[in-house]
C-alpha cells in the first residue's frame, strides 16, 4: 500500500509529458505512441460539417543534399512572375535536393511545406516558406516533381526520399506571408526584418515545435525502457553468493547502481522538459530568442541522455534486451534519428556555446559561504557546486575567445570545446533544479524524499565528474572530494528499495508491458 500511495504521489508531481503549447498535439507514454514517425503534419481541407478532411499527408522540406546544419545556404529557388501571379520552384543542381523527409508514395497523396529562397526581380530576398503539393492519391508525384528513394535507415521504417522541382509552377497564394515578409500580386516585395538571415529563422520557427516533440520522443521510449528493464531487474533472479542462494538481480549493487543513475537522469530529463515548455509558451518579443535557445539545448541533452539511458537498459537486460519483442532494442535504433533531427545535436550545442558567450546566459553569482562549512547533504550546496560548474565553463571559453589567433577559425576552434562545456553545464544545472522544485512540491514524507535522493545522485555524479575544476577554485574541499563516492553509496542504499516504485512512477501501460515476453515469462 505504501508503494503505491507513493506511486501515485510521484505520478502527481508530473511525470507525465504535457503540452502546455498549442500545436504540439498529444503524446502518451507508450513506444508505439512514440515510436519516431515522422511524417508530419496532416493537410486538410474545408469539408460539408465545417472541419479538415484529412486528404494529404504532409512534410517539411528544408535541409538539402549539400546544405544540412547551413540550412539558411540552400539553393531551392522560388521566383515570382508576376505577369502569371505565380512561383516557379525550381531545384538548380543536385545537391540542392531536398533530404531526406518522405515524400514516397506510402500511405497516398502527399504535400509539403517547402523552404525556399525568394527571387523577386531578380533579388534574392531569403528563405521563405511554400505550400506545394506533391503527389496524387496513388502516391504517384506531380508533373514536376522528382522523388528518389533513400536505402531504409536503422531507425523507423519511413519512406526517407530525396525530392527536386523542375520549374514546378506555384499559385500566389502558395507563399506563407507575414511579418517577416509581404509580398504583394504586382510583386512588391515588404518586410518588417530587414536581415535575411532573420527572415529565414522566422521562416523555420516551427522547428523549435519539431526540437520539443524530439524531446518528448526521446522521454516517452527512454522511460518505457528503464521501466521495462527494472521490472526485469526485479524477476530475474541469479546467484545471491552464497551456495544455493538466488535473488533477483536487483540485489546487486553493481546492477542497480547504473539503473539508478538512469532513473534520476530521467526525472531530471523528463521536469526539465516541462518548464521548458512552459517557458516557451510564455515566451514572447525579445524573450523568444533565449526561449528556442534553451529548447535547442534541451533537446540537445535529453536525446543524448535517452540514448545512454536505453543503452544502459538494453545492456542490463543481456540477451533478452536485443530481441525487439521486449521492446528496448528497436527503439533505440530509431532515437538515432532524434539525434539528427530538427538540428544536429553537436551543432546546436556549438552554437548555443558561441551565443551564451555574446551574452546569452545569465550566470548565478558565486556562493559567499565557504565550502568547509557546508556538506554534501545540502541541496542548495550541490546546486551551487552545479552553478560553479556552469561559470568555470564561462571563464575558461572567455579567455580562449580573447586570444590572438591566426584567422576567425583558429578563434573558434580554441573556444568551441568549452563553449560546448558552457552549455552542457547550463542545461544539467537546469535539469536539477527542475528536479530539486518538484522536490519541494511534492507530498512531504517518502515522495518528496525520494525526489531529493534523486537530486543528490544526479548532482553529485556532476559534480565528481568536475571535482579538479571545483577543487582548483576552492569551491569545495580535498575531504568533501574524497567523500564524495561515500555520498553516493549512501543516496544508492536509500533508493535501491523503491526502485520499481520510482519508474512505475512513469506510467507505461500495461497492456504494453504485458507484450514483452522477458516479462511475461
Amino acid at each position: 500500500m505504501l508503494d503505491a500511495a507513493v506511486k501515485v504521489a510521484l505520478a502527481g508531481v508530473g511525470y507525465a509529458v504535457e503540452w502546455a503549447a498549442g500545436g504540439c498535439g498529444e503524446f502518451r507514454d507508450s513506444p508505439a505512441d512514440q515510436a519516431g514517425d515522422d511524417r508530419g503534419f496532416v493537410q486538410s481541407g474545408d469539408s460539408d460539417e465545417g472541419g479538415g478532411r484529412g486528404d494529404r499527408i504532409g512534410t517539411f522540406l528544408c535541409t538539402e543534399v549539400a546544405h544540412g546544419n547551413d540550412a539558411a545556404q540552400m539553393e531551392t529557388t522560388a521566383t515570382y512572375d508576376p505577369a502569371a501571379r505565380e512561383f516557379v520552384l525550381h531545384t538548380p543542381h543536385p545537391g540542392a535536393a531536398k533530404f531526406m523527409p518522405n515524400t514516397g508514395p506510402a500511405g497516398g497523396a502527399k504535400g509539403a511545406v517547402v523552404a525556399a529562397r525568394l527571387i523577386v526581380e531578380g533579388t534574392d530576398q531569403g528563405v521563405f516558406l511554400f505550400l506545394v503539393p506533391l503527389s496524387d492519391g496513388d502516391g504517384s508525384p506531380l508533373p514536376g516533381i522528382g522523388v528518389r528513394p533513400l536505402p531504409q535507415t536503422t531507425s523507423s521504417p519511413v519512406d526517407h526520399c530525396a525530392t527536386t522541382f523542375d520549374n514546378v509552377r506555384l499559385p500566389y497564394d502558395a507563399l506563407l506571408q507575414g511579418d517577416h515578409g509581404r509580398l504583394t500580386p504586382a510583386g512588391k516585395f515588404t518586410s518588417a526584418l530587414g536581415s535575411s538571415r532573420r527572415r529565414f529563422l522566422e521562416s523555420i520557427g516551427r522547428v523549435t515545435m519539431g526540437k520539443l516533440c524530439m524531446t518528448a520522443h526521446g522521454l516517452g521510449v527512454m522511460r518505457h525502457a528503464l521501466d521495462v528493464a527494472m521490472r526485469y531487474a526485479h524477476t530475474r533472479h541469479t546467484s545471491g553468493m552464497t551456495k544455493g542462494r538466488r535473488v533477483p538481480l536487483i540485489a546487486h549493487r553493481g546492477h542497480h547502481t547504473p539503473l539508478l543513475d538512469a532513473v534520476a537522469t530521467t526525472y531530471a530529463a523528463t521536469l526539465l522538459q516541462r518548464s521548458v515548455v512552459r517557458q516557451w509558451d510564455r515566451a514572447g518579443g525579445e524573450e523568444r530568442e533565449a526561449y528556442e535557445r534553451l529548447t535547442a539545448i534541451t533537446k540537445a541533452w535529453i536525446t543524448w541522455q535517452s540514448r545512454a539511458v536505453m543503452s544502459e537498459c538494453r545492456e542490463r537486460c543481456g540477451a533478452q534486451g536485443l530481441i525487439q519483442a521486449n521492446g528496448i532494442a528497436l527503439q533505440l535504433a530509431s532515437i538515432e534519428g532524434t539525434i539528427t533531427a530538427e538540428g544536429d545535436n553537436t551543432v546546436i550545442m556549438q552554437k548555443a556555446g558561441g551565443e551564451m558567450l555574446l551574452g546569452g546566459v545569465d550566470l548565478k553569482p558565486e556562493s559567499e559561504i565557504a565550502a568547509e562549512s557546508r556538506e554534501l547533504t545540502d541541496p542548495q550546496f550541490l546546486q551551487d557546486l552545479l552553478a560553479d560548474i556552469e561559470r568555470i565553463s564561462h571563464t575558461r571559453a572567455k579567455a580562449r575567445l580573447r586570444k590572438r589567433a591566426a584567422s576567425p577559425l583558429a578563434r573558434w576552434n580554441s573556444t568551441v570545446t568549452p563553449a560546448v562545456a558552457l552549455a552542457d553545464a547550463h542545461v544539467h544545472r537546469l535539469a536539477a533544479e527542475a528536479l530539486l522544485t518538484a522536490a519541494a512540491q511534492a507530498p512531504s514524507g517518502l515522495p518528496a524524499d525520494l525526489l531529493r535522493a534523486l537530486h543528490a545522485l544526479f548532482a553529485l555524479r556532476r559534480i565528481a565528474a568536475n571535482s579538479g575544476d571545483l577543487l582548483a577554485r576552492g569551491r569545495v574541499t580535498a575531504l568533501q572530494v574524497e567523500s564524495l563516492p561515500d555520498a553516493v553509496e549512501e543516496v544508492l542504499g536509500f533508493l535501491e528499495p523503491h526502485a520499481l516504485t520510482l519508474t512505475g512512477a512513469f506510467g507505461i501501460s500495461e497492456e504494453i508491458l504485458e507484450t514483452h515476453p522477458m516479462l511475461s515469462a
